[in-house]
């Protein structure tokens, strides 16, 4: 079967999800893969028929999403951007002629199978904000930052055949032809040595964050940050504090070994922490209600806690004094998300032939 797939490129959890499905889709089906932003080099290492596309993006400064900034680089970047899409987009009719698309938040892909009426199966975290039922308690407080988002979302791939969501929660489905699974987490994750340790592990991506590291400080716990100083190419240890170059590899080991995780409510960190079952405190990114609701069931469901900001290290204390709370909540957690939506997808593909 042919498959066009479509991975939006804000964010890297789009395109470490999609790794997963597509190394199981390519061992028996053609697939051609449009993607835009930093997931396009991450997936053209690992895949042929990666199509670069314009797509989205956003800009983050002290934690929080400049509005303006955004709108702005967005506007100039899609007055080269989008002409290229149109031209990609013809000529992947004229060449490629899929028989079914798989979206996971992707625009251009799901366009062109609503123009050529193809079934088209929508694959993300995001969807849940529109098809599930919220509880008023998460929405709290961000009432706002939740209509405008659900309003995005609902907008975004509308009348899919399916919907298949991954969550570590479970709220209650509203909407028909919507499946909940739990996170489909990378080969990396599954394999990692889970052990307990006495470090911390930071993750932030904004540069330039020097009340974090204040507080960190104050800690006077081992903290190994990653992101705060990107272009890293050794380890700079000042303190407490150990600054770390980017690695795949080292990352997934601190993880693996860490006392507790500390950062943003970006969902595919928070569903590998949840998984190898360590407490988190997460810190949402302002103005970002989908990672609102990531912190707000996290906190939910006792596998760590949210914090509006850091400002000094007592909430960090605070939030180790409960770390043995969560622990023993995260210890009946289990899953096998990647064997579930990888059979219904399967499941989906033959329905379809």
């Amino acid at each position: 079967m042919k498959i066009l797939y479509g991975v939006v490129g804000e964010g890297m959890g789009h395109a470490m999800r999609s790794r997963v499905i597509l190394e199981h889709l390519t061992r028996e089906h053609d697939v051609e893969i449009m993607a835009s932003g930093r997931a396009t080099d991450f997936l053209r290492k690992r895949f042929a028929g990666v199509n670069g596309i314009h797509g989205l993006h956003m800009i983050y400064e002290e934690n929080r999403v400049r509005l303006g900034h955004t709108l702005w680089s967005n506007i100039l970047s899609g007055a080269t951007g989008i002409p290229n899409n149109i031209i990609s987009y013809f000529q992947l009719v004229d060449r490629f002629q899929p028989d079914v698309v798989i979206s996971d938040f992707e625009s251009w892909t799901y366009l062109y199978g609503k123009q050529k009426r193809l079934p088209v199966l929508s694959i993300d975290n995001m969807q849940i904000i529109n098809r599930c039922l919220i509880p008023d308690d998460v929405i709290a407080g961000h009432r706002a930052e939740f209509e405008v988002t659900k309003a995005f979302i609902k907008s975004k791939l509308p009348f899919c055949d399916e919907y298949f969501i991954t969550t570590f929660f479970e709220p209650p489905v509203r909407k028909e032809n919507t499946r909940l699974f739990p996170p489909i987490l990378r080969p990396e994750i599954l394999a990692a040595n889970r052990r307990p340790g006495e470090h911390l592990l930071v993750y932030t991506t904004g540069e330039g964050n020097e009340g974090l590291a204040k507080t960190l400080a104050a800690t006077g716990l081992e903290c190994r940050l990653y992101g705060m100083r990107r272009d890293l190419k050794d380890e700079q240890v000042e303190g407490n504090l150990r600054y770390r170059p980017f690695s795949e590899a080292g990352f997934i080991d601190d993880l693996a070994s860490a006392r507790a995780v500390i950062a943003g409510g970006g969902f595919t960190l928070m569903g590998e922490a949840v998984y190898l079952r360590k407490p988190m405190l997460a810190v949402p990114l302002g103005r970002q209600f989908e990672q609102v609701l990531n912190a707000r069931y996290l906190a939910h469901e006792g596998y760590g806690q949210m914090a509006e900001t850091l400002d000094d290290a007592q909430t960090i204390r605070a939030f180790l004094d409960a770390v043995p709370a969560c622990e023993k909540r995260l210890a009946s957690y289990s899953q096998d998300g990647n064997t579930e939506i990888l059979g219904a997808i399967d499941g989906w593909l033959h329905a379809k032939k």
